[in-house]
């Protein structure tokens, strides 16, 4: 490309080019070619077929990520959803919110705390997008952030996170019986039932003898088998008619939990009587996080693709775009 200088005040200058973009060494019929390869081979790949460096090759995806992606426009917001997914070791966490009516990416935050979410709140209430329901796990520091900035929405409890708590518990509820078992014989039938409690009955292998194994770890121990038939009987709560039949199961289940007087279970029915309103408000409102599993899949895929992301802002611009890019290994 020609300089052009000025004599006067020494300042030198590109001249402007149709065909080339300021400050680049290569012309955009040979990026849109570049773009065009990047679609079906690796950053590596593409470096090599067209003899360049792969971090020119990067640049430009990088470029045409920020044109397309950077900047996701907001007003028409209406159902959202928003957790937290790991990225790396290390209690390394970005915060995803995902538009449900489309299937798209709109922001990706910092961490897994409240304050991942406050760009996204700001560009929000420029937009004036008018959002009438929102996703989210029952994690106190997202409760109080959307009920802070979005006060007229409505907060849905996603209910695959309810019955993921209710396992956990369970499993603690395991422990502590193991712990408590006075015979060998007690102890080794509870010590290998931890999945088979976690398990849905229908996915039980009857051919690994699971459900007989069940069976006689529920026959032995009273408790566990309170517990384990309370979370099976749990999982209808969504299935009901409508949102008034929901409420009164929730109601007589909550009131089985808290007479089998045992103290997690008891615990556990008071933080869902916390949180019925949230709970039952799926009946107004069906929606989840589930498609967030999704896009935690694709970029599981997308980072073995890469062997890992050094470049944050070019991972995040990755995940923006996700819901244009299909899940192909290549390379």
């Amino acid at each position: 490309m020609q300089r052009i200088g000025c004599r006067r005040c020494g300042l030198v200058r590109q001249v402007r080019l149709g065909f080339a973009d300021p400050l680049r060494t290569y012309t955009r019929a040979f990026e849109r070619h570049a773009l065009e390869l990047s679609r079906r081979m690796t950053i590596k790949d593409v470096a090599l077929q067209l003899r360049v460096g792969w971090d020119v090759i990067k640049d430009m995806q990088k470029r045409d990520l920020q044109r397309r992606f950077a900047r996701p426009r907001l007003h028409e917001l209406r159902i959202i959803a928003l957790d937290e997914i790991a990225v790396a070791k290390g209690h390394c966490y970005l915060t995803v919110v995902l538009d449900l009516a489309t299937g798209v990416v709109v922001f990706v935050g910092d961490g897994k705390g409240a304050d991942a979410l406050d760009p996204f709140w700001r560009r929000l209430r420029r937009s004036r997008a008018a959002v009438q329901a929102v996703a989210i796990d029952m994690s106190a520091a997202y409760i109080l952030a959307v009920s802070g900035h979005l006060s007229n929405a409505v907060l849905i409890y996603d209910h695959f996170h309810i019955v993921k708590l209710f396992n956990d518990k369970l499993s603690i509820l395991r422990r502590e019986l193991h712990h408590q078992a006075s015979t060998d014989q007690d102890k080794k039938v509870l010590k290998g039932t931890r999945w088979l409690l976690l398990k849905n009955p229908e996915n039980l292998d009857p051919h690994k003898n699971e459900k007989q194994r069940l069976a006689e770890a529920l026959k032995l121990n009273k408790p566990l088998a309170t517990a384990y038939y309370l979370k099976e009987d749990f999982r209808q709560l969504w299935s009901q008619r409508n949102k008034k039949t929901a409420e009164r199961f929730l109601d007589g289940w909550l009131a089985r939990a808290q007479a089998s007087e045992i103290g997690i279970l008891e615990r556990f029915a008071e933080t869902l009587d916390q949180h019925r309103r949230g709970i039952l408000a799926y009946y107004d409102h069906p929606i989840s996080t589930g498609p967030l599993e999704g896009i935690n899949n694709k970029i599981k895929t997308m980072k073995r693709q890469a062997y890992g992301f050094r470049d944050m802002e070019f991972f995040k611009l990755k995940i923006l775009a996700l819901h244009e890019t299909r899940e192909v290994l290549v390379g």
